[in-house]
């Protein structure tokens, strides 16, 4: 069944996609904010068919912990799924990308117009750097959000990876606070076509103080804080590991 759903709802979303790409297109020629919420749609129309026809939805915790300011998102990453789902419960916000995602066609455009900050992880020279936060700058003045995996790349369910320290660096730098989100999205969306029902969980922390110490100091805190989360919701979908005791 979950094969058939599966299928089913790429046959869905493909079309939609291709077509809502020329709105998305035409979108360019607007303020920041206001072309994001052409792609708003577009996400809240994917995650909508997920749950009618995959069966996959999510459940929030710890809401209560958002702030009313533009804040710097640490979630765990394990699947695509995070980057649809923490749109629809968290304020408007961009994506630190990979650079080759650009080269996609239709979705490297789309992720250019939707203000998504782009990098180069083989460049890391200080001009790079400054160039990086000088967009990140940008979009917080536009009144976003900025979302960077802290591990920097997907994870499997139940694995932790290294924790860098660029989403500290960068809050030190914009003075904006950090928001660690754990989540076992990657139990219910692993990596190939086929998707799988159930409630992928995402739990909110309070924020961390770009203002508590060092960058190290501040992405101690934000992993020990995750990774102690992750362990009450692993093993919970059925591509999870066995849970931890």
């Amino acid at each position: 069944m979950a094969v058939i759903r599966s299928l089913l709802l790429w046959l869905v979303f493909a079309p939609f996609t291709i077509i809502w790409f020329i709105p998305v297109l035409f979108s360019v020629v607007l303020p920041p904010r206001q072309r994001h919420k052409f792609g708003a749609f577009w996400n809240a129309t994917f995650v909508f068919l997920i749950d009618k026809i995959v069966g996959l939805r999510y459940e929030v915790e710890g809401l209560e912990n958002v702030p009313d300011e533009p804040t710097i998102i640490c979630c765990k990453h394990q699947s695509g799924y995070e980057t649809l789902a923490l749109q629809r419960f968290l304020p408007d916000q961009v994506f630190i990308i990979k650079k080759e995602l650009l080269w996609f066609p239709i979705v490297g455009i789309s992720l250019y117009i939707m203000n998504s900050i782009p990098i180069d992880r083989n460049k890391k020279s200080p001009q790079t750097m400054e160039k990086l936060i000088k967009t990140a700058r940008k979009r917080k003045e536009d009144g976003f959000w900025i979302n960077i995996f802290p591990e920097g790349t997907r994870v499997e369910p139940g694995e932790r990876g290294k924790y860098r320290y660029g989403a500290a660096n960068m809050a030190q730098a914009l003075e904006m606070n950090i928001l660690p989100v754990a989540t076992n999205s990657g139990e219910f969306w692993p990596k190939g076509l086929i998707k799988y029902p159930g409630r992928a969980k995402f739990i909110i922390g309070k924020p961390i103080s770009y203002q508590i110490g060092d960058s190290k100091e501040i992405m101690h805190q934000c992993e020990e804080w995750i990774e102690s989360q992750q362990l009450k919701i692993t093993g919970e979908g059925p591509f999870g590991p066995k849970k931890i005791k």
